[in-house]
């Protein structure tokens, strides 16, 4: 028998493409957490008690955390909470105060329609006209040095649905790179954050499946080939409501109370922090279309693709060169 010194390791073929994988449900969703290159699966398995200490503190799916207290005592009194979270409800407040689509205190309205879950309805104008009355983001309080908010009339609540995955994913990816950590994916649900570079392909990049609106996820009608970024979609096929002949999809319009109706069928955004993807799909699919000058003075904004529902694809910031079509159903214009 023979012993291996301290500072000797026996040698892993072609370690940096050797992954750890680990699946785990949070966030109301299946989540897929890989690294390559890793010498232990405890980086993932930390990566996922960060999911759920967020989700502890941030999700309106339960009736006890952070937010709920403060969705809890509106009209009441302020709510103080950890350091994070303030952080978080401030971003997200003062980003729905720019009226771009974004709005944090949506959460009247989507408790109303309730469109993803079994009791899904279509309510009458007054019950959303009530509502409306809800989702003023200058209706609310926050205190910089007590890290509270208070939520100035009674039945206002809060709603990070919008932004917090990509919040989450980019703590991930924070703790990853803390620990040298080189290469890997996070995947929140079909919010993925891809680590470092690939090491999957001699160019060392990234090959990015843009999700088939029409088709279960897994299905790509596109492959964008790019280097370490978030990507992000909102789409109208992850939830909706069918009845009467009618499809009513979950982005509600807070200025009108219904979903948001416009020509796309998805926005991808392509960047550096996956919370910055969360931001710019709300921005670019409520204006339906691709913004002037969008990104051009952003280098942590990589591109945007705009999915119709005519089946056509239109590429913002993005080399035509770098993207491949993998459904001839779909045309990239």
């Amino acid at each position: 028998m023979t012993t291996l010194d301290d500072h000797e390791q026996p040698a892993i073929p072609q370690l940096a493409q050797q992954r750890r994988h680990m699946a785990h449900y949070g966030l109301g969703t299946a989540i897929d957490l890989t690294l390559f290159g890793s010498d232990t699966g405890d980086y993932l398995t930390q990566a996922t008690h960060l999911i759920d200490q967020y989700e502890d503190r941030l999700t309106v799916n339960r009736s006890q955390s952070e937010v709920m207290a403060i969705n809890h005592a509106a009209g009441q009194h302020p709510v103080q909470v950890s350091a994070a979270t303030y952080s978080l409800v401030k971003q997200a407040i003062q980003l729905s105060q720019q009226h771009f689509g974004f709005n944090t205190l949506i959460g009247p309205l989507v408790k109303l329609w309730r469109i993803g879950f079994d009791d899904a309805q279509v309510p009458t104008q007054a019950e959303i006209d009530a509502r409306l009355k809800l989702v003023d983001p200058f209706s609310v309080e926050l205190d910089d040095q007590l890290f509270s908010v208070y939520l100035q009339h009674p039945g206002m609540e809060l709603d990070l649905g919008g932004i917090a995955k990509g919040y989450i994913a980019d703590r991930i990816q924070d703790y990853w790179e803390a620990f040298g950590q080189r290469a890997g994916m996070i995947n929140l649900g079909g919010n993925l954050l891809m680590v470092g570079n690939s090491p999957l392909h001699p160019d060392q990049k990234w090959r990015v499946g843009i999700q088939n609106p029409l088709s279960p996820r897994g299905n790509a009608i596109a492959s964008v080939k790019i280097g370490p970024c978030s990507a992000v979609t909102s789409g109208i096929y992850e939830r909706h409501l069918d009845i009467n002949g009618k499809s009513y999809h979950h982005i509600l319009d807070s200025k009108t109370g219904y979903p948001r109706q416009n020509d796309l069928l998805s926005v991808t955004i392509l960047s550096k922090q996956s919370i910055d993807g969360e931001i710019e799909t709300t921005r670019l699919f409520f204006a339906g279309q691709p913004e002037a000058n969008w990104g051009i003075d952003r280098d942590d904004l990589y591109g945007a693709i705009f999915v119709t529902k005519e089946k056509k694809i239109q590429l913002v910031g993005l080399d035509r060169a770098n993207v491949t079509l993998l459904d001839p159903d779909y045309e990239i214009i």
